[in-house]
């Protein structure tokens, strides 16, 4: 131990020795010592130099302190002070060397040992295998230490850990961990780990990343927390900016309606700290990360969507409209909301409802015009309210004509400030930055919307008392003419080039002016200084419009004519060189970038993005248009007649394509019904098919028996033709037998009435002709025995018919040639007429009853006239009392 109280400043005789001399018998120590205890108290020394004597203890123990993580695995403690001083080799936080040579020097030796650490990937292993101990000595340290390594050398790591077998797994386990030192140091690590490899960051996200993250975000107080949600922002960013894979993870996933809370400020607005304009700023980034033009437009209307259904654009709307928030704050909130609603209908409509909580109310939209065309906002704050005017109108025909409705006269109301007059305002003023914001902003308008356009030709400007108004269009020459500055002139240029460009109508006003052509031609053709140049390339673009979108309306200005004009007084080449001069300003190439309005001053303030489009489109059509003889015209048209023609046939077959392709589509779908109930009707034919060839079976196996039996027995064999069908057979002979005998009784009663009914109409004959009465009443019987015969006879007719049809039906299966089908049949028709019959019977049998009751009553009428009348009862007595004299 005397050792280490030398090394460490102990009172000692004899010179002191160096600090590589310590380090290098410290670094002996860790090697050759066998107590755990001795290496211990090494790397603990090693540890307390490695700050002061960076530089050697990074060359002498690096090796010895890597082997320590290798073999004292059991002891925590030597494991933390050797990762402690391997960070404090490797990382450069700690440096606070003034001198920016010297901290350049500490960088690069930082770097030095970071690349003799990864050289082997085995201690990036290792270092992973390290995170899995739960001991806070250990876990801590190597966190921190895989942290410097990705500030260093970021790619060569991020491919050693990508490789590593649950890797960035065992990295997400941090953001679990109970102590917060670890989780924030963990977030830190897993920033570094993310910026730029989409691989990881997939990784990541689909480890339940974006889950934990909100958790902590929550956790933390979102907004109002501290620099931990600011950390969880930072790797949100980085998993999903640029990773159009983990955007719509995060859209599937329901994210973006958690986002919602995060924007719920409140009205107190005063508590504005610098911690929370941080992580406001963040979640703002993080909307428009999700709504970028740059992703694709599939992604970014499916967002849109969703961010207007959760609330989330009413949300940030109330921020917009809300008071004392901090400038940038409001600055980004603008642009926030611009690419929410940009080229999204629904959120076009409802940011058009959305009024300030002014008295009396305002739209937003007219508030921040106010804001872009006062000169003395901020000039970021106007450049966002510009934007976000520019996404509002953005493929949005509809609030296009909205707005070009505020300047015609027959909607301008006076008491009022419309959208139209604070545009018209800001392009007449003497700011020429609100001359240039107000021309582009109308520009929009009228992007794309050539009715928008022709309106726009009818708006009045009232100049001075006394003078009669004049047009927008002429007003913007007027001023273009007078020599305004540069910025004013580029925006009203650029105004004046979108309205005319394919509007033939508006072309034909703009040369209607007499000295409209005059002052392009002078401005091109002088030889101005360089700030000119941007000016005179948008006059020629100006006049090429005028000559591609020329309809020959007027004779002065036909396209021939603009064309000798420009050659005899510009020359083809100059103007052709004056019109290349606008794509190759740098300005042109920054705005050409993307569609928000970012300079870093208001004087670099001069293209738009919409406009850069534009001049790409004409640039080659009117360089053509220049060069190309009046015969090449005509030819052109024609061609250009033909191909019209040829579009419209196109169109028409398209058209027709389109209703067969209806009709196809129908087709089909009936063709599928069918095939459906064709299957089916297959299915039952084959079943029935089946049950067929059984009952053929049957009656092929009937008939063999059949042929063998005697033909007595035929009658009997006929009913076992089908198993099924014998004991039914039986039963109908059976009934049938049954209703012959019926029959025979029945007419024998019927004969026994009849003869009862003409002894009785006999006797009544023979009384007295006066009892005219008698003969009456009488008289309505001899049709009812009409009726009971012809009743009778129906019955027999039925009954033949019976007998007729059983014995084809025993023919039939005599011959054995029908099929169980046709027996089947056969069956149901003896059916119905077995239930007939007795149907008929059943009415036989009231009839006699009937007829009972008549001959009853009619005796009794006899009886009452004094008429002697036997019954039945006797004359059956003495039919048997003669029979037994005759037999005696």
């Amino acid at each position: 131990m005397n050792f280490f109280r030398g090394v460490m400043g102990g009172q000692t005789a004899g010179p002191q020795p160096s600090g590589a001399e310590t380090i290098q018998k410290l670094c002996d120590r860790v090697a050759s010592s066998t107590l755990l205890e001795d290496r211990r108290d090494a790397v603990r020394a090693l540890k307390s130099l490695s700050k002061k004597y960076r530089m050697e203890v990074g060359t002498q123990a690096m090796d010895h302190l890597i082997n320590i993580l290798h073999t004292d695995r059991s002891d925590s403690e030597i494991l933390g002070y050797a990762l402690d001083t391997l960070y404090n080799v490797i990382s450069n936080d700690e440096e606070e060397e003034q001198d920016e040579n010297a901290q350049k020097q500490a960088d690069d030796l930082g770097t030095q040992f970071t690349e003799k650490f990864i050289q082997d990937p085995e201690h990036i292993t290792l270092l992973l295998t390290l995170l899995e101990e739960f001991d806070f000595h250990v876990r801590w340290p190597a966190v921190k230490l895989l942290t410097a390594l990705l500030k260093s050398q970021g790619v060569q790591v991020q491919g050693i850990i990508l490789v590593s077998p649950m890797g960035v797994s065992r990295l997400m386990d941090l953001l679990a961990d109970s102590r917060e030192v670890i989780r924030n140091d963990g977030l830190l690590l897993l920033q570094q780990l993310t910026k730029g490899n989409a691989a990881i960051q997939k990784i990541v996200a689909f480890e339940n990343a974006f889950e934990r993250l909100l958790d902590i975000i929550t956790e933390e107080g979102s907004s109002d927390g501290g620099i931990v949600v600011e950390d969880c922002l930072l790797l949100l960013l980085n998993l999903l900016k640029n990773n159009s894979s983990n955007q719509n993870f995060f859209k599937e996933g329901s994210y973006i309606q958690r986002m919602k809370p995060w924007f719920e400020v409140g009205d107190d607005n005063s508590g504005w700290s610098a911690q929370k304009v941080t992580n406001l700023h963040l979640m703002l980034q993080l909307v428009r990360v999700m709504v970028s033009p740059v992703n694709s437009p599939g992604a970014t209307a499916s967002c849109q969507k969703c961010m207007y259904q959760c609330g989330l654009l009413q949300q940030l709307c109330t921020i917009l409209m809300a008071t004392g928030v901090p400038a940038d704050i409001l600055t980004e909130t603008i642009n926030t909301v611009s690419e929410v609603i940009r080229g999204s209908q629904v959120n076009q409509d409802y940011f058009t409802s959305v009024n300030a909580p002014s008295n009396p109310p305002r739209p937003a939209i007219v508030v921040l015009l106010m804001s872009m065309v006062n000169e003395r906002q901020p000039f970021v704050l106007r450049c966002a309210v510009l934007y976000c005017f520019q996404c509002f109108l953005y493929k949005n025909q509809k609030g296009q004509g909205e707005i070009v409705a505020t300047l015609l006269p027959s909607t301008i109301d006076a008491n009022s400030i419309s959208a139209g007059q604070l545009l018209c305002g800001g392009l007449f003023s003497a700011d020429s930055l609100s001359n240039w914001c107000a021309a582009v902003a109308v520009a929009h308008t009228l992007q794309d919307n050539l009715t928008q356009k022709e309106q726009l030709l009818r708006v009045q400007l009232a100049t001075s008392l006394g003078k009669p108004p004049v047009s927008l269009l002429q007003q913007c020459t007027n001023i273009l003419s007078q020599g305004s500055k540069v910025q004013t002139r580029v925006g009203l240029l650029m105004l004046l080039c979108t309205w005319i460009s394919n509007c033939p109508i508006a072309v034909t006003h703009f040369l209607h002016n007499q000295d409209n052509v005059p002052f392009l031609t002078a401005q091109i053709s002088e030889n101005l200084g360089e700030d000119e140049r941007l000016v005179q390339g948008l006059c020629a673009l100006l006049l090429g419009i005028c000559i591609y979108y020329n309809d020959n309306s007027l004779e002065n200005y036909t396209k021939e004519k603009l064309k000798q004009l420009i050659e005899k007084r510009i020359g083809k080449e100059n103007f052709v060189e004056k019109l290349g001069s606008i794509t190759k300003h740098e300005l042109y190439s920054r705005a050409a970038l993307k569609p928000q309005p970012i300079f870093p001053s208001p004087e670099q303030m001069l293209f738009d993005h919409e406009f850069t489009r534009l001049v790409k489109e004409l640039e080659g059509l009117i360089t053509k248009a220049v060069h190309k003889s009046s015969e090449e015209e005509k030819k052109e048209e024609e061609v250009k007649k033909t191909l019209e023609q040829h579009d419209n046939i196109v169109t028409q077959y398209k058209e027709l394509i389109r209703e067969q392709d209806v009709q196809i589509q129908e087709l089909k779908e009936k063709v599928s019904s069918m095939t459906t109930q064709t299957e089916q009707l297959q299915a039952t034919v084959s079943q029935q098919q089946s049950q067929i060839q059984q009952h053929k079976d049957q009656y092929n196996i009937l008939k063999l028996k059949l042929g063998k039996e005697n033909q007595s027995q035929s009658s009997q064999g006929d009913t076992q033709v089908n198993g099924l069908q014998t004991e039914e057979l039986a039963q109908l002979r059976e009934e049938l037998e049954e209703l012959r005998r019926q029959q025979k009784l029945l007419q024998t009663q019927l004969s026994e009435k009849d003869v009862q009914i003409d002894s009785l109409v006999s006797s009544m004959e023979m009384l007295s002709c006066s009892n005219d009465f008698n003969f009456y009443f009488l008289r309505p019987l001899f049709p009812l025995r009409l009726s009971y015969r012809h009743s009778l006879s129906f019955s027999l007719s039925s009954l033949v018919f019976i007998q007729e049809s059983r014995s084809g039906l025993e023919q039939q299966l005599a011959a054995a040639t029908s099929t169980a089908a046709i027996l089947q049949t056969e069956k149901s028709k003896l059916q119905t007429e077995v239930q007939e019959s007795k149907k008929e019977q059943d009415d036989l049998l009231m009839l006699l009853a009937d007829q009972d009751q008549k001959i009853h009553s009619l005796k009794q009428k006899l009886k009452d006239l004094g008429e002697m009348v036997e019954d039945e009862d006797d004359l059956r007595d003495q039919t048997s009392d003669e029979d037994d004299e005759d037999e005696d």
